[in-house]
């Protein structure tokens, strides 16, 4: 398998420093030899190694601007995107790098969320997945601050909008929060633990993520399951758009802490515990439970990129892609599409490339 990138580089960095020490302690020698000499190849492997990172990054151009909160799939050679805004705005890509609009879900917000969620305008934080031969993509419909909040859901038999087959059908509601309870029914992911039970996550401050079982079939809690708390932020309750995906025998937690929505002054940044279980607990590097405010720092942005967060995992392959929002400090902040191949450190724990390489 070959020692991963991450641990390449910082074997080239230890090695620029033994280097530089070494030539500190030295004799004198003859004037034609020269201490950077010695450290040339070594700094050569670091930049290469930075280069092959780079890569790594997919940075896509068309439209990628004003998305938030992106989830991707893959389906008849074409990558779709859904993010939060008017009627569930659909991007597609034939290459992961140039996008471009290929509709939205809904023309009009459905009749059930108006009537539950008075005020609301964007659809937010979609999630899509593919099971049994039809899509379903899980929304959010709430407003700003509050917690009285819905997760609806709505499939279709394929996301080409040139298929006769192509329709979207809401099946309503999934779950929802009121102002009484101490959770939020927003940000939801949906995932399979390995005997495929499917499981729903979702949260956004109050008392953090949570996590609920859902019927196989119809993807909504039997009454009187019960909300499983999986992670939390004590300091600031500023915890959001949490997401699971699965690797090796670890199930992978990302959330997002802090304050996204302030353009540059942004303090999104993505975190991560695992798991061997789909329930938890989760724990970060250092053991800490993420129910404890843990969370092993991924990515906190560059002076470019702010406030990264509210991050899905696309998987092709052996390749995990990290696909989430920043705010580009070179746009005045607006929300940009990002998207980036994770490195995996020897312990087995996802580093961003962006974070590596500080872009």
């Amino acid at each position: 398998m070959g020692i991963p990138r991450s641990a390449m580089l910082n074997i080239a960095i230890w090695l620029v420093l033994v280097s530089v020490l070494l030539a500190g302690c030295t004799a004198p020698a003859a004037p034609t030899a020269t201490p950077a000499a010695s450290v040339t190849p070594v700094l050569q492997l670091t930049a290469t190694l930075d280069k092959e990172l780079s890569v790594m990054i997919v940075d896509p151009t068309g439209l990628v601007t004003n998305v938030h909160d992106p989830t991707m799939i893959k389906t008849g050679g074409m990558y779709y995107l859904v993010s939060t805004g008017p009627g569930i705005p659909i991007h597609c890509s034939k290459d992961m790098k140039v996008w471009d609009s290929c509709g939205r879900v809904f023309s009009a917000n459905p009749d059930w969320v108006v009537k539950a969620i008075e005020g609301v305008k964007d659809l937010w934080a979609p999630e899509i997945v593919f099971n049994d031969g039809r899509f379903y993509l899980f929304y959010a419909a709430s407003t700003f601050g509050s917690n009285h909040s819905a997760i609806g859901l709505v499939t279709n038999a394929t996301l080409d909008p040139k298929s006769p087959e192509y329709a979207w059908v809401d099946q309503g509601e999934v779950i929802s929060s009121q102002k009484s309870d101490n959770y939020n029914a927003i940000d939801p992911n949906l995932a399979f633990d390995k005997d495929g039970q499917p499981w729903l996550l979702f949260g956004s401050f109050w008392s953090g993520i949570k996590m609920v079982k859902v019927d196989p079939v119809t993807f909504k809690p039997t009454t009187g399951e019960k909300l499983i708390s999986l992670a939390a932020n004590p300091n600031t309750d500023a915890i959001e758009g949490a997401f699971v995906t699965r690797r090796g025998d670890f199930y992978y937690l990302f959330v997002s802490h802090d304050f996204c929505c302030k353009g540059v002054m942004s303090s999104y940044n993505i975190r991560v515990g695992r798991s061997k279980d789909i329930t938890g607990p989760y724990l970060d590097r250092d053991s800490k439970p993420l129910a404890e405010g843990g969370g092993t720092l991924v990515y906190k942005g560059s002076n470019r990129w702010r406030g990264p967060g509210h991050n899905s995992i696309y998987i092709e392959g052996d390749t995990y892609y990290m696909v989430y929002h920043s705010y580009d400090a070179n746009a005045n902040g607006v929300p940009t599409l990002r998207i980036e191949a994770l490195e995996w450190d020897p312990d087995s724990w996802p580093q961003s490339p962006s974070a590596l390489t500080g872009q």
